[in-house]
């Protein structure tokens, strides 16, 4: 089980947001590359980065960011937040992402979601936003009648073998993860998913690392880690236990 830790940036600062609520955040840097070289530092293997400008307002706006962590950090990552074009995705790409996560234009437009995995494949993958259940798009502003099991469906039904679940009532409240949620969209849809939202400490991760026979591959955490709940170092100790 990969330990995924979180860089959600805004105005070229690293922050983390309450609930995805935009007028509850917490500047934890202004230096988005020091962050990333810590991170690599204390042991990680992959990076989720978020471009918070980007998911309001419908496209990257935190791309200088992103060239210098690919150019000085050396640690893959995966970038989303306001990719909407299969132009794009292929920037970013290009720019040094190894994935690109599409949430908004995915969740709305089926078409689109086929034609991005039909030219990208694994280079892409879908994150579900939810909220109560239900999708929530365009900077979790906008609540969807689609169901995340609907979404989950529909991401399946276009190929995609693994998906980002988040839990916005959860992500950066420290209060634990939608365990609930994330076993039914298991057994439901049998993908793989990588869990993210409320990790609040160790045990926390010591219940999904139970899932992972299950289909839980990996976790993003934030707000913990930014908050000294853990280490990235102990975190990595529960994923991967020495045998």
């Amino acid at each position: 089980m990969l330990i995924i830790p979180a860089i959600d940036l805004r105005g070229g600062k690293v922050v983390r947001l309450f609930q995805g609520k935009f007028d509850r955040q917490k500047v934890y840097s202004g230096d988005p590359v020091k962050v990333a070289k810590h991170w690599a530092r204390q042991g990680a293997q992959f990076l989720h980065i978020v471009d918070l400008d980007g998911a309001l307002n419908g496209t990257p706006k935190n791309l200088k960011a992103v060239k210098e962590i690919s150019a000085k950090v050396g640690v893959p990552f995966e970038f989303g937040g306001g990719v909407r074009s299969i132009e794009m995705i292929s920037k970013l790409l290009e720019l040094g992402a190894q994935r690109v996560v599409l949430g908004t234009r995915a969740a709305s437009d089926a078409a689109f979601l086929k034609r991005a995995k039909k030219k990208f494949g694994e280079k892409i993958i879908i994150s579900i936003d939810a909220k109560e259940g239900k999708v929530l798009t365009r900077g979790w502003n906008l609540r969807s009648a689609k169901t995340a099991l609907d979404f989950a469906s529909e991401i399946k039904k276009a190929g995609f073998n693994q998906l980002i679940y988040t839990d916005i009532s959860r992500d950066g409240t420290l209060s634990g993860p939608n365990i609930k949620g994330i076993k039914e969209l298991l057994v439901e849809t049998g993908l793989k998913v990588i869990a993210s939202g409320g990790v609040s400490g160790l045990e926390d991760l010591a219940k999904l690392k139970k899932l992972e026979k299950k289909g839980v591959i990996a976790v993003i955490v934030g707000k913990a880690l930014y908050e000294g709940r853990f280490t990235l170092g102990e975190a990595l100790k529960i994923s991967y236990p020495a045998s």
